[in-house]
């Protein structure tokens, strides 16, 4: 199964044996590359809409993984079930990933192990999940077209953290690189446009938009 570089990226950081969730599963690939790996992983992709799924089905069955991913149909978490160690939800905003989570807190009580990869509000998600007893045990950046992707993996128990690991990340503060450098260039222009054209009215979101160019001054200009 060919996927692009977002979803096989997630899919190599799903640890052997797993039984995961996919949210919102689209064509079922990422389910498929999963299983195709060949390490005892099974699936369930669910979406909260038939037509994916239908062709999630279709996928599935093309590659004769019946016994290997089960579809379900749901909203959010409603489709998880006590066999899911694993939670994969990728291509929505934080704050929708966080609504989520909030629905169902007590799944977060029994999974081992989430893989998320965030639109926006990468830190809120951080800091919601941190707080609810995980921590960033791996994170990765990908490119795929113009557009670069944290992949944040977030494995059960906890750690403190200081605004600046919340801000970057504290496995990506550790890897850093080029692709690092380029993400983080981009986040530093779109918030020096962004304090130019904030109204006056609002200072604290001035404050807080001058500490943030702040600090990736301070972590790209680095030697």
């Amino acid at each position: 199964m060919k996927i692009n570089d977002r979803l096989k990226k997630i899919g190599d950081l799903v640890e052997a044996n797993s039984f995961c969730l996919d949210v919102g599963c689209d064509h079922a690939f990422l389910d498929i590359y999963l299983v195709q790996r060949g390490e005892n992983i099974k699936a369930i992709a669910s979406d909260v809409k038939e037509g994916p799924l239908n062709h999630a089905r279709e996928n599935i069955k093309k590659y004769h993984l019946e016994d290997k991913i089960e579809c379900r149909l749901g909203n959010g978490l409603d489709t998880y079930s006590d066999d899911v160690d694993t939670i994969i939800i990728s291509g929505l905003g934080g704050r929708s990933m966080i609504g989520i989570f909030k629905s169902h807190l007590e799944v977060l009580k029994k999974v081992n192990a989430i893989i998320l990869s965030p639109n926006n509000y990468q830190e809120d998600v951080k800091r919601f999940l941190c707080k609810h007893h995980f921590y960033l045990s791996n994170e990765e950046l990908v490119k795929e077209g113009k557009f670069i992707y944290q992949i944040l993996v977030f494995s059960r128990g906890k750690k403190r953290y200081s605004r600046r690991e919340y801000f970057f990340g504290p496995v990506l503060l550790e890897k850093k690189g080029l692709l690092f450098e380029e993400y983080y260039q981009r986040e530093l222009k779109s918030r020096e446009i962004l304090l130019q054209i904030l109204p006056k009215s609002y200072r604290w979101k001035k404050f807080l938009t001058k500490r943030e160019i702040k600090m990736i001054k301070e972590e790209v200009e680095k030697k």
